[in-house]
């Protein structure tokens, strides 16, 4: 079986939902993201969780930007699965990419920014 499947994805995706509304988020590295913000022109600290909360609603299972099966984290939440999403977003007016992962309920929110495709070498 394919991992992760659409249904996996679909339970992701609404306990991402939940943790954002619930405020139960962490950041992996949080002077990476701020600097994300800056460029993408948001407050971390005061529009984060609207930020995640509208990326989340406009997240289907197509958006999903990530291997079969999901790659691992190596950070402080080693060994966790990351589920990274690239969607367009209207806020910021392109493509944004986004990874977390998901933990007891928690949301531990890996990267934010803008969707920045990987070249291809000749």
């Amino acid at each position: 079986m394919k991992r992760p499947s659409n249904k996996e994805l679909f339970g992701k995706l609404r306990d991402a939902k939940a943790a954002v509304r619930d405020r139960d988020v962490f950041l992996i590295d949080q002077d990476v993201i701020a600097e994300d913000a800056m460029e993408l022109g948001y407050n971390i600290g005061d529009e984060l969780l609207d930020v995640l909360a509208d990326l989340l609603e406009r997240t289907s299972l197509n958006h999903y930007a990530g291997s079969h099966p999901p790659q691992k984290s190596y950070k402080e939440i080693e060994g966790l699965e990351l589920f990274p999403f690239v969607v367009e977003s209207p806020r910021f007016k392109c493509r944004v990419y986004f990874k977390f992962a998901l933990s007891g309920g928690s949301l531990w929110l890996v990267s934010l920014h803008h969707d920045r495709p990987i070249k291809e070498s000749l």
